[in-house]
């Protein structure tokens, strides 16, 4: 994974991970291909993301999930 690609500072978009050097969040990335947008979709609505970019977001979804955090899918009511 190309670190440098994805930064974090808490004084842009809440801290949230982001392409570098743009306000665009790898939440948003993940958004979007989820709703089946495409990479080409992707690119022509945000110009200053490149296939790199995407690339890095998915490769930091996947080493962040990696974590041995419990993520619960569903809430349970008690």
């Amino acid at each position: 994974m190309n670190n440098n690609l994805i930064t974090s500072d808490p004084d842009v978009m809440m801290g949230k991970p982001v392409i570098a050097g743009t306000r665009i969040t790898v939440e948003l990335i993940l958004e979007k291909l989820a709703a089946n947008e495409t990479v080409e979709q992707l690119l022509d609505a945000h110009p200053r993301l490149t296939q790199q970019g995407i690339q890095a977001a998915l490769a930091y979804a996947a080493q962040t999930m990696r974590s041995d955090i419990i993520y619960p899918t569903v809430i349970a009511i008690a």
